[in-house]
């Protein structure tokens, strides 16, 4: 997800539930007006909204915007490249875990067929 390099100069995130948009700034190194624009750009970040339609943002998405940043200002990569890149990384996991839980079936139905063979 992120390179080393990465993590050294980013802060450590608290073991907290919800994070302020000012401090998920802190944490990532982003002014709050960029992480609203991204809010816009990448589908995957979806702070919970609540009183005042302030956001309070959860530890994943701290990790999906550090790797956003990662991926614009490291990588060099567009907006549209970063996002093609975050769709295509979420379609893989969808696949590995698709054929988990297709083994894990076949296994269970396996078992199944040689007790009812009894």
């Amino acid at each position: 997800m992120l390179e080393p390099s990465n993590n050294d100069e980013l802060p450590a995130i608290p073991g907290k539930r919800y994070f302020t948009i000012g401090e998920v700034s802190d944490l990532c190194g982003v002014k709050p007006h960029v992480l609203r624009y991204w809010e816009q750009e990448f589908p995957q970040l979806k702070p919970v909204k609540r009183r005042g339609n302030r956001r309070y943002y959860q530890r994943q998405d701290v990790l999906v915007i550090r790797q956003i940043r990662a991926l614009l200002y490291d990588q060099g990569f567009t907006i549209g490249g970063a996002r093609n890149r975050l769709d295509g990384e979420e379609a893989r996991e969808d696949v590995t875990q698709t054929h988990q839980l297709a083994r894990q079936l076949r296994a269970e139905l396996e078992e199944l067929a040689k007790i009812l063979r009894r």
